[in-house]
């Protein structure tokens, strides 16, 4: 294939990049749902007619990195039967789907030039509704995944640009809102019909050739960099494991997810032999949702300048490995509606665990855990039924080597790009009062580079009698770690405030709400890195001055002495507390009666009880 000049490959490379994220926008600007239009959990991208991924420049990697799998189905399902003006829906993450679970209904289009199929279009985006025993599709208790919600393989909702208007009837007549769901499902065909018209218009200005060429080359490119990123990890096997509070139907029991990593040159295996069998609960995932938090927990640990540039290429050198039958890759039918987090999340702290064993100089700490909720009701200002649900609960990012933790990204596997939504725009569309949305000072996990602040989100419900589902919350019971001497992700709490009562509630449960509820939400933030005793003392009078901690943590925790009226750092009384090592490690640890966040003794996670 011939070689192409620098500016033809860069302008036929950044134009799929940019229409890509013209697709993402477009749908976000005509979607209706709140999960889509304000929380953007969606996800788009481009591959070449075998499935080969060219282009995937934002979204949640766990929506588009399992397509290829999805794509060669779709090759064998169809054959020949596949032509212009074609949309292929699916949500299954069974029969040919490969999705990671049914909310995500993704509309697949294919893209011909003068008759030859020559690529793949994706947009996926997490439904407010998919059927099943309870709005939204997390279910802890779910039978089998029948019960989870609407199953839809690989088949054809448009035809030669005809809607088949009786499949649709079916689909959107098993949906609680199907005229919400509508319109968000075709603000998505349509972002995809927009994408097939930038590509033609790329085919059109530099032909097939080129174009081909071009992707082709962008690809082997992109290899090469990944080898040699791979290749700089010295040789063996590192291993890392992280584990969910419960499977939701079995209460209490915490799931592990293990993985052993092995690199030798140039390639890289990620094992998950060593994890839990599957679960009767919702937490299961299938192997293409395995695939894509393996790949996405090494990609983190490549150089950020490749962040543009991660296509086919990037995933040549991996392989995973995840026997069936195992809690990350699970037998059919089992449900795997919380999968996404748990165990997707577990699967990202094990690799990014065992990867900065191999590169301490890129250690990632785990990020605080994911706290959402789905509840149920009537709205009395129209009449209407709702379901609510956002990440403004979530904590906020773990630290890497180098830098602090972010405060706001919401969980792990999303890696930033589901957003916080507006508290004006939720109380406009749901009938709960927002009390409180804050950072919390000192509920993090601290270190040289400590993690994002932590959660404070309070809201009274002025709608119907209802019912919430925690969903796929976490972080109760387990704990994310820190990474090299940093300290891990503190337990997160979530409680009902009814008169006089206070009610604590656990992850992965359904429980009634009732009219005037309070719910309160207390969402840590990330883990950090690096002994917090070596952070410089100057940062940590920053943070006093900025309420990210308080002058008794940086005391105890840090070893630096913070005059708390002018800020300073007392250098002699610093230098004398930090000669020697502290005899006492602390942690944020809630109280339960007053909602404060206070300093406790830290105890090992192996000598913790429930």
């Amino acid at each position: 294939m011939a070689t192409i000049d620098q500016i033809t490959l860069s302008t036929v490379w950044y134009g799929f990049q940019s229409l890509c994220r013209e697709m993402r926008a477009m749908v976000t600007r005509t979607s209706q749902s709140y999960l889509i239009s304000t929380l953007k959990d969606l996800s788009v991208g481009v591959w070449l007619a075998d499935g080969s991924i060219v282009a995937v420049p934002e979204g949640l990697p766990v929506q588009f990195l399992g397509t290829s799998f999805a794509i060669s189905s779709i090759r064998e399902m169809y054959k020949e039967n596949l032509h212009p003006g074609d949309v292929i829906l699916t949500n299954d993450p069974y029969h040919g789907g490969h999705n990671t679970h049914l909310p995500d209904w993704g509309y697949i289009r294919p893209v011909f030039y003068k008759g030859e199929l020559l690529f793949f279009t994706l947009v996926r985006g997490h439904m407010m509704d998919t059927g099943g025993s309870f709005p939204g599709g997390y279910f802890a208790n779910a039978y089998d995944i029948i019960a989870e919600g609407l199953n839809i393989p690989p088949l054809k909702v448009v035809k030669k640009g005809v809607l088949d208007e009786d499949l649709n009837k079916l689909i959107f007549n098993n949906v609680r809102f199907p005229v919400e769901v509508k319109i968000d499902t075709d603000a998505m065909i349509a972002a995809g019909k927009f994408s097939e018209n930038r590509i033609i218009e790329i085919l059109e200005r530099y032909g097939k050739d080129t174009v081909l060429a071009s992707i082709h080359q962008m690809l082997d490119r992109t290899e090469r960099a990944v080898r040699a990123e791979i290749a700089a990890i010295p040789d063996g096997t590192y291993s890392g494991e992280s584990a969910t509070d419960d499977d939701g139907t079995v209460l209490d029991e915490p799931v592990t997810v293990r993985v052993d990593v092995t690199i030798k040159g140039d390639q890289i295996t990620l094992d998950f032999s060593r994890s839990d069998a599957q679960r009767p609960g919702f937490i299961n995932s299938v192997y293409a949702s395995t695939f894509t938090r393996a790949a996405a927990g090494v990609i983190l640990y490549m150089d950020p300048a490749l962040a543009d540039f991660h296509n086919e290429g990037s995933l040549r050198p991996i392989k995973v490995v995840a026997p069936l039958g195992n809690v990350t890759n699970c037998r059919y039918p089992a449900t795997v509606g919380a999968s996404p987090i748990n165990v997707g999340c577990q699967m990202l702290e094990a690799v990014v665990e065992a990867l900065g064993k191999a590169r301490p100089d890129r250690s990632i700490a785990s990020w605080g855990k994911h706290r959402g909720d789905y509840t149920f009701a009537l709205d009395p200002r129209t009449g209407e039924r709702y379901v609510r649900t956002t990440f403004d609960y979530d904590g906020s990012a773990g630290a890497v080597w180098g830098h602090d933790g972010m405060t706001g990204p919401t969980h792990l596997t999303a890696l930033g790009s589901v957003q916080r939504g507006s508290i004006e725009e939720a109380e406009i569309r749901f009938p709960w009062r927002m009390l409180k949305l804050e950072a919390r000072p000192n509920f993090t996990g601290h270190g040289r580079w400590r993690g994002g602040c932590g959660m404070d989100w309070r809201a009274v419900n002025e709608g119907s009698d209802g019912r919430m589902s925690s969903g796929s919350s976490d972080g109760d019971v387990v704990q994310g770690k820190g990474a090299l001497g940093g300290q891990r992700v503190p337990c997160a709490r979530t409680f009902i405030l009814r008169g006089n009562e206070k009610i604590r509630l656990k992850p992965h449960r359904i429980d009634p709400v009732k009219t005037g509820d309070i719910v309160v939400k207390l969402s840590p933030g990330g883990g950090g890195v690096g002994d917090p005793w070596t952070r410089p003392a100057d940062r940590v009078a920053e943070d006093v001055a900025n309420e990210k901690i308080t002058a008794e943590v940086a005391r105890l925790v840090y070893g630096v002495v913070v005059d708390p009226a002018t800020l300073k750092v007392d250098e002699a009384a610093t230098a004398r507390l930090r000669s020697t090592p502290p005899t006492q490690r602390y942690e944020a640890v809630i109280n339960e009666e007053t909602l404060d966040i206070e300093m406790k003794p830290l105890v090992p996670q192996a000598e913790q009880t429930t």
